[in-house]
């Protein structure tokens, strides 16, 4: 067993390699043990290691960052993100990015000067940027800590049992992907920042999934009979630019045919084809029109989305003539969202299916806009799109990680509801007009976020759920299980429902739920007790709601509009 002091000295590596010592070894202690190092998990890491903790932190893919970097996903934020609602160490995270471009990339002088630089000019994010950039970014930040021996990363390593006695984790068993070997990780407290909640089958820590029934949540948009296997779509990212006179059409997809004729049985309905220029409009569930167009300078039809400048990552005209080639585009659209299948809650060989037939539809999606999709200019198709694997960092061009929306989630000491946080329902829960109403205020608040409740068409059959929420608190009841006494829930994996997993899902919101966890365990740690104490003792709670104020975390709104 491997003591504090030869821990803390062999524990000086890359973050993209075990020192040899610790390829050896078999046993790991650290004062937090954090799974997964998505949003979540970095932010959880950052906040225990500011507070002085020893930190072992793993991840299944050969990157840090979730849904920023494995997933591909640019950050999904509200409007005010710029002034507030949201963390300190988040705005420096965001901060980094833009002087990352500014520091390495050759941009026009007007641009390098934009105070609140978006480096992609997408319309979906004021901070649209390529997964590498974020990678590099927190990478550098936790570079310092990995450096001085403080915290140890293993990469491409997995879950894969647990020792637990009663109502306590003793140590989780880990497997490295790579070789097979198996590691134990011991700590006082565990945190579960995995993608889909891996720990809580793991730890016999009581869960839920899919939707909850309307009599037990009691909510606006709950179905009468409860729903486990009801799951958002994931989505397979992947990224493309494109180069006019080209021929980069790459070999048609083996599942083409199926998704070229594929038609969602959704209800409400879909309007036709997946693959086409018309889907639900997630409000109105009305069809929407929706255009693509990935050449400089295409026209602009007022009033119709592009998709090709909605989640654009590059923007070449951003840039010095000759450093850019041309605009990269990240594919995360309805298009390929995949909805016949789940990936927790079924065996290791029927997730594989799934996730092989995933990205079989985003190459067919991308097949299909190389050489059918119907174009403004009365042609079909776009050969000279390609395909950025540089960008993903994978031979098939697709993101390491499915995108994942929806996660187990704990049975928690307090579970949000729609009628907390949603507009509608909170409107009719109060008898406030739309002026005067606000979310819930949580007594426990350790955090915000806002975010409309956007829920993606789902495996049981559901098209959209996209309603109006109201700026948010974080609870710290959602992250603590009803049961297990030294683990906190650090991502996707709170207790919220279905529904209000749609707002509390978004990239901001987990690095605060991250955050907020990762200080609940230090302060676990040096008090010597429970994370649970900190909410059952009103002055524990105050105390540690004023140590994270300190540290720059937000615990109210001011008055602001609704999503």
């Amino acid at each position: 067993m491997l003591n504090r002091r030869t821990f803390l000295q062999q524990s000086s590596a890359s973050l993209l390699l075990l020192p040899t010592s610790l390829a050896q070894a078999r046993n790991l202690r650290a004062d937090v043990a954090i799974l997964g190092a998505g949003v979540g998990g970095c932010a959880a890491a950052l906040a225990a290691l500011r507070n002085g903790m020893l930190v072992v932190m793993t991840e299944e893919t050969d990157w840090v960052g979730g849904q920023l970097t494995s997933q591909a996903v640019p950050p999904d934020e509200h409007p005010w993100i710029e002034q507030f609602g949201g963390t300190q160490l988040y705005r420096r995270y965001r901060t980094e990015v833009r002087q990352y471009y500014r520091r390495n990339f050759k941009l026009r002088p007007e641009v390098n000067a934009m105070e609140w630089l978006n480096p992609g000019g997408g319309s979906v994010s004021k901070l649209t940027h390529e997964p590498r950039v974020s990678l590099a970014v927190l990478e550098q930040i936790l570079s310092p800590y990995v450096g001085g021996g403080q915290l140890t990363v293993l990469l491409q390593h997995k879950p894969t049992r647990a020792d637990v006695t009663g109502d306590k984790i003793n140590s989780i068993a880990v497997k490295s992907l790579l070789t097979g070997i198996e590691r134990i990780i011991e700590a006082p407290v565990f945190i579960d920042a995995t993608e889909q909640g891996d720990l809580l089958p793991l730890t016999k820590t009581e869960y839920v999934t899919g939707f909850e029934s309307r009599k037990t949540t009691g909510e606006l948009h709950a179905p009468e009979i409860a729903q486990p296997a009801n799951i958002q779509a994931f989505t397979m990212c992947f990224a493309v630019d494109y180069q006019e006179g080209r021929d980069n059409t790459i070999p048609k997809p083996d599942e083409y045919a199926f998704w070229r004729d594929y038609v969602p049985a959704m209800k409400p309905a879909w309007p036709g084809k997946l693959l086409s220029w018309s889907m639900s409009n997630p409000i109105t569930l009305e069809p929407r029109a929706v255009t693509f167009d990935p050449r400089p300078n295409a026209p602009v039809t007022p009033g119709v989305l592009n998709l090709w400048l909605y989640r654009r990552i590059a923007a070449a005209g951003f840039h010095e003539p000759g450093s850019y080639g041309g605009d990269i585009s990240l594919v995360n659209w309805p298009q390929n969202d995949y909805w016949l299948g789940n990936l927790h809650e079924v065996s290791e060989q029927e997730a594989a299916r799934h996730v092989k037939r995933g990205k079989q539809l985003s190459l067919s999606l991308l097949y299909w806009m190389q050489t059918e999709a119907p174009r403004t200019d009365g042609k079909q198709g776009w050969p000279g799109l390609r395909l950025r694997c540089d960008q993903t960092g994978t031979e098939d061009g697709l993101a390491k990680y499915p995108y994942i929306r929806e996660s187990r989630r704990i049975q928690a000491e307090f579970t949000v509801l729609e009628h907390h946080v949603g507009t509608d329902a909170r409107m009719k829960a109060t008898g406030k007009s739309s002026e005067d109403v606000t979310a819930e205020n949580f007594p426990d608040s350790v955090g915000v976020g806002s975010y409309r409740i956007d829920l993606h068409p789902s495996s049981g059959g559901d098209n959209y759920i996209d309603v109006s929420s109201l700026p948010f608190q974080i609870p710290l009841g959602a992250l603590l299980p009803r049961r297990v006494e030294n683990l906190i829930a650090a991502a996707k994996n709170i207790g919220v429902t279905h529904i209000t997993n749609g707002c509390y899902r978004l990239h901001p919101v987990e690095w605060n739920i991250g955050e907020s966890a990762g200080c609940l365990a230090a302060e676990s740690v040096k008090a010597k007790t429970s994370p649970k104490s900190f909410r059952s003792d009103k002055r524990k709670l105050a105390a540690f709601q004023a140590s994270i104020k300190a540290q720059g975390m937000e615990t109210s709104w001011p008055k602001v509009t609704p999503r």
